[in-house]
């Protein structure tokens, strides 16, 4: 079986039924802006999620670990946004991306709806990352990030108001914050 096929049976499955999930929005001030990010998993043996550390130069979530994606456009659906980002960001074409499906909206503290879209790509993909929007990239293996055993609990105090998060160390990799709770939401979804 395909990890396409796997990913989909899997995605029905997990979608199936309900769950909770993380949501944020209880911090945000405003309405929430709709975003899109493109959750890539590398076709092998152990498949990847395909992630980006975000410029320290760049105006919101400098130097963070991301995955691809951004706001949606006015007529774009999530699919074509993160599809159009992940190309912006990485180079990665839309003919080299096998879509599984989206999975519930990540509602940020910082103001966006964020509809993850899963997807499948090559192994051997040719990644071209925008020096503007992207400063590293790499691969982290689906099984650890989404083992719950790698995810530990935080808090802090933002906004006068504390607020818990979920951290995932990989290598010299710190998942942390938006990134780490739509994983976090995904795991509970895709029984792994």
């Amino acid at each position: 079986m395909s990890l396409a096929e796997r990913l989909r049976r899997l995605h029905a499955e997990g979608h199936a039924r309900a769950i909770a999930h993380r949501d944020e929005s209880g911090f945000a001030e405003a309405e929430l802006r709709p975003a899109a990010v493109l959750v890539a998993m590398t076709e092998r043996e152990r498949p990847g999620f395909l992630l980006i550390h975000r410029p320290s130069t760049m105006r919101s979530h400098p130097g963070q670990v991301a995955f691809p994606g951004g706001k949606i456009d006015p007529g774009e659906s999530a699919e074509e946004a993160a599809l159009r980002e992940a190309y912006e960001e990485l180079g990665i074409h839309e003919r080299d991306v096998t879509v599984i499906g989206a999975s519930d909206v990540y509602r940020t503290g910082s103001g966006y709806a964020i509809t993850p879209i899963i997807a499948v790509v090559p192994p051997d993909l040719a990644i071209n990352p925008s020096p503007n929007e992207v400063a590293a990239w790499f691969e982290a293996p689906v099984d650890f990030v989404f083992d719950p055993a790698n995810h530990t609990e935080h808090s802090g105090f933002w906004q006068g108001r504390e607020r818990r998060y979920i951290e995932i160390l990989w290598q010299q990799h710190r998942i942390w914050g938006v990134t780490a709770g739509i994983i976090s939401n995904l795991a509970k979804r895709i029984a792994w």
